[in-house]
C-alpha cells in the first residue's frame, strides 16, 4: 500500500528536494506540497487520505507545531515527521507530546531521509498487519520500528555489513567518543574506510559526532555511539 505525503515547507528549494527525495522512496507518493500552515490545513481538509505529513516548523503564517494543534482539533489523524532546523529542547519536547513520529533536523543527507522513512514504512506495515487486539510484544515491535538502529539500513556501495559490524562493536564497548584514527587501528583499516562507515553511521543517525580538542592543530571529530 502506497504511503501518501504532504510535505510542508516554505522554502522553495527544500520543499522541492524533500518532495525529489519522497518520490525516490518505494511505497511512498507526494499527495501535495504546501509552502503555509493555512495551505497545509486546506489541503489535508480536502484530502483526508494523507496519511504522513513532513512538517517544517518555521512557516511564514505561524509555527509547525501550531499547525499540529490545528490539525488535531479538526480530526486529523495523519502521522507527522517534523524536518527542521529547530533544536531547541522544549520544541522538540513538545512535539514528542504531540505526537510527531519521528524527528529529522536539518541538514540532512538523503541517507538519514531514506533512514527514517523505511523506519516509519516498518512501522505501518506492522501496523496495518496487525488486527483486533495486539500483544505488548507486537506494541514494543511496532514503536520500536520507528526507533530502528541505521546499521539495518541498505549499505552504500562499497560498504560491507562485516565491517560495519566491527565498527560498530568497537563504539559501543568505548568508554567515549572515538576518533577514526582510532577506530580504524581497533579494526586494522585504513582511517579513510574507517571514517566512511562512521560518518555512514552518523548520517542514519547511530553515531553522533562532536570534536575532541588536544594537543596541538586542529580539533578531531568524535564519534559516540548514541
Amino acid at each position: 500500500m502506497t504511503i501518501r505525503v504532504l510535505v510542508v515547507e516554505d522554502e522553495e528549494v527544500a520543499a522541492r528536494a524533500h518532495a525529489a527525495y519522497v518520490e525516490r522512496m518505494e511505497g511512498f507518493a507526494v499527495a501535495g506540497v504546501a509552502r503555509s500552515a493555512a495551505e497545509a490545513l486546506r489541503h489535508l481538509t480536502a484530502d483526508p487520505d494523507v496519511q504522513l505529513v513532513l512538517l517544517d516548523m518555521h512557516l511564514p503564517d505561524g509555527h509547525g507545531l501550531g499547525l499540529l494543534q490545528r490539525l488535531r482539533a479538526a480530526g486529523h489523524l495523519c502521522d507527522v515527521i517534523a524536518v527542521t532546523s529547530a533544536r531547541d529542547v522544549d520544541v522538540v519536547r513538545a512535539a514528542v507530546a504531540q505526537g510527531v513520529v519521528q524527528y529529522l533536523l536539518k541538514p540532512f543527507t538523503w541517507p538519514t531521509f531514506r533512514a527514517k522513512l523505511e523506519q516509519y514504512a516498518a512501522y505501518r506495515a506492522q501496523l496495518t498487519a496487525s488486527v483486533g487486539d495486539v500483544a505488548q510484544d507486537e506494541v514494543d515491535s511496532m514503536l520500536g520500528a520507528l526507533h530502528a538502529r541505521g546499521t539495518n539500513a541498505p549499505l552504500p556501495k562499497g560498504m560491507s555489513p562485516e565491517s560495519l559490524r566491527q565498527v560498530t562493536a568497537v563504539l559501543r564497548a568505548a568508554e567515549s567518543g572515538l576518533s577514526a584514527t582510532e577506530v580504524a587501528e581497533a579494526i586494522g583499516a585504513s582511517r579513510v574506510t574507517a571514517r566512511r562507515y562512521l560518518e555512514h553511521l552518523a548520517d542514519t543517525g547511530s553515531v553522533e559526532r562532536s570534536p575532541r580538542y588536544g594537543g596541538s592543530g586542529r580539533p578531531e571529530v568524535a564519534y559516540t555511539w548514541r
